[in-house]
């Protein structure tokens, strides 16, 4: 046998054994990964919770772009309109370029107002004849209302085609951290799964009753409590307390993103529904909504401030005194009492 021959044996020989270790590889790396510890209950809280976090910090990312895009659609609207009132009147210029043209054809022939007209490029036209040449008189003045409408025209359709672009640009952004909030909580449900049915149930009532809970501390619409055994605030009076009162109302209904009610609500939707209630208009946004009001110390809260949570800007909730918020937490909880202090501080402002 010849020596590149087995040489070319050796090699095949060394390509088989490094791919069986290649595929042997791969598949003790895979097996490794779905043989993840299974998490005790107390793990596998901590992990949800921590996912479900990240999914709200996403969620209000997405509601913070939410104003850039009504802006941006507004904007585009009245450009629209400007296009249309603006193509009028470039209309109507033509058809006085029209009239011009048939009496200048009637009186001499084919004139160069009519060959404007019937040009299928009328400005590299104009470029390429003098107005004194083409027109005189009425008709220069025409011509010249003429230029004037068409170039604002061309203005209004690029500001338009610019406005498109940078709309497009931001809802691509916000549907990017759509995709997130949905990756996070598919990320929790698959930490979830690793328990058993019992844990997994043991869960889901724990959740039931913390909302069933909630829902029996609601003040009724007399402003009593549904349950004399809760130990709530006393509301504050004029729009704070209103706010106050629409907000403990909620208590118990879940946590939706993008939700603004009225049975389901997002952190900053809760906040914007209740003082809605009150007369004052908020952005469906916690980053926004901390530009929205006078800012107060940690020390001045009063009932009816909202609290801002995490660096950057990420939750928020409104104080109802005795050191307690009220606020709708994260996708899988529901909207609830809970102390000022469990999560980290940033801010504060007083709406109205």
């Amino acid at each position: 046998m010849s020596i590149g021959r087995i040489n070319r044996t050796k090699g095949i020989a060394l390509a088989a054994i490094t791919s069986t270790a290649v595929i042997a590889g791969v598949l003790f790396i895979q097996g490794a990964a779905d043989a993840d510890p299974k998490p005790t209950l107390e793990q596998a809280k901590t992990q949800v919770a921590a996912l479900q976090h990240k999914a709200e910090i996403a969620g209000e990312g997405a509601n913070d772009l939410r104003g850039q895009i009504d802006a941006a659609n507004a904007r585009v609207k009245a450009l629209r309109a400007g296009i249309a009132t603006q193509q009028g009147s470039v209309d109507t210029v033509k058809r006085q370029i029209g009239s011009l043209a048939v009496a200048g054809y009637q009186s001499s022939g084919m004139s160069t107002t009519a060959q404007l007209l019937l040009s299928q490029n009328p400005d590299q036209f104009l470029s390429q004849a003098s107005t004194a040449q083409a027109f005189a008189g009425q008709q220069d003045a025409v011509l010249r209302r003429y230029q004037q409408a068409q170039g604002k025209l061309n203005d209004l359709q690029a500001g338009e085609q610019a406005e498109l672009a940078a709309l497009q640009a931001v809802q691509a952004k916000q549907d990017a951290l759509k995709a997130q909030i949905q990756t996070n909580l598919d990320a929790a449900q698959k930490v979830l799964d690793k328990l058993s049915d019992t844990e997994r149930k043991r869960i889901e009532q724990e959740n039931a009753d913390e909302a069933e809970k909630a829902r029996k501390e609601r003040p009724t619409r007399s402003g009593d409590r549904m349950d004399d055994e809760v130990d709530l605030p006393v509301p504050a009076n004029g729009r704070a307390g209103t706010a106050v009162q629409a907000a403990l109302s909620q208590m118990g209904d879940p946590y939706v993103w993008g939700a603004e009610g009225p049975s389901s609500y997002d952190c900053s939707g809760l906040m914007m529904y209740a003082w809605g209630k009150a007369g004052v208009s908020l952005s469906h946004s916690s980053k926004a909504q901390a530009s929205e009001g006078r800012r107060v110390s940690k020390s001045q809260l009063m009932p009816g401030d909202l609290v801002f949570y995490y660096s950057p800007i990420s939750h928020v909730a409104m104080y109802i005194g005795n050191g307690r918020i009220v606020h709708a937490p994260r996708p899988g909880k529901s909207v609830q009492i809970a102390p000022m202090n469990e999560m980290p501080f940033n801010t504060a402002v007083r709406p109205g």
